[in-house]
């Protein structure tokens, strides 16, 4: 395992765009509570197709405006360089620079990908139309992703989407540190060198969970799932276990030199805010 210098560890959180009033609200409380914890931002998702582009301009602003720094992500499938631009730059004209680059998904229905073909294409264009003075954060995938045909193949696009300008990533979550920690030996073999920051989900509902895992190809160790198949319906028990097994696993990494921490909350400040004060962090 390659343990690499570590400056300043980064910590932050991600959102999803509410559909609601009500999700507005809670969205509200939730940036509330976990920003009295001085993340180094907050990172917003971005629907297939642009699909919830103005819903994540809006949430990023809401965020900046309540004092703490925010990320938009872009998916590129099933867009144009066209409305690439004009997203990118109605992000510019907000003071937003600091983005999380993706190929997101196709759009139901859609056939066709659009111009772009790969992540890696988004973050050239990115550095095409803003320059260096911004920050591109792109993903990464320890257990490889689910569409790829090999894990030397997924390193291989991961590769391309750094050489093409990317500054850091953030990785799909896992349960199996190991596999993070093999995944940046193989990175170092092949002269990667980026800030890599494991993403994190806590168990809450593992239904839920398991239903995220198949689609992103996440693996759930099987005596993890076995435990939390066997609490059936007993919430209290799967939140305790989940975040027993979610703290252990933060502290391994960051034991070992994780460059920071990023968090998937779904939108609840419960669950992430209760890991982040078993670990003492201080962002």
């Amino acid at each position: 395992m390659d343990i690499r210098p570590i400056q300043q560890r980064k910590y932050s959180f991600e959102f999803f765009p509410p559909k609601t009033e009500e999700g507005i609200e809670r969205l509200n409380a939730t940036t509330l509570q976990l920003g009295q914890l001085s993340p180094h931002f907050f990172s917003v998702t971005y629907g297939a197709g642009g699909s919830t582009r103005d819903r994540t301009l809006e949430t990023v602003l809401t965020i900046k405006n309540m004092g703490h720094a925010a990320a938009p992500h872009l998916s590129c499938i099933g867009t144009t360089r066209a409305s690439v631009r004009e997203t990118l730059a109605n992000y510019s004209q907000q003071g937003i620079r600091h983005m999380v680059a993706l190929r997101g998904d196709l759009p139901s229905g859609m056939v066709a990908a659009g111009e772009f073909r790969y992540a890696s294409d988004l973050v050239a264009f990115i550095r095409e139309e803003l320059g260096e003075d911004i920050s591109i954060e792109v993903a990464a995938y320890p257990e490889y992703h689910p569409q790829c045909g090999s894990a030397q193949q997924d390193l291989l696009h991961f590769k391309r989407k750094i050489e093409a300008g990317a500054n850091s990533a953030i990785t799909q979550y896992f349960y199996n540190a190991d596999a993070y920690f093999r995944f940046i030996d193989d990175c170092t073999a092949m002269g990667i060198y980026v800030p890599i920051v494991p993403g994190i989900m806590p168990i809450n509902n593992y239904f839920q969970l398991a239903r995220f895992s198949e689609i992103c190809g996440a693996e759930i160790p099987r005596w993890i799932r076995l435990r939390l198949e066997g609490y059936r319906d007993d919430i209290a028990s799967i939140r305790a276990f989940g975040l027993d097994i979610v703290t252990d696993l933060c502290d391994r990494l960051l034991q070992h030199g994780a460059p920071g921490l990023h968090f998937y909350t779904l939108n609840q400040a419960g669950p992430s805010s209760t890991i982040w004060q078993r670990l003492g962090i201080q962002a």
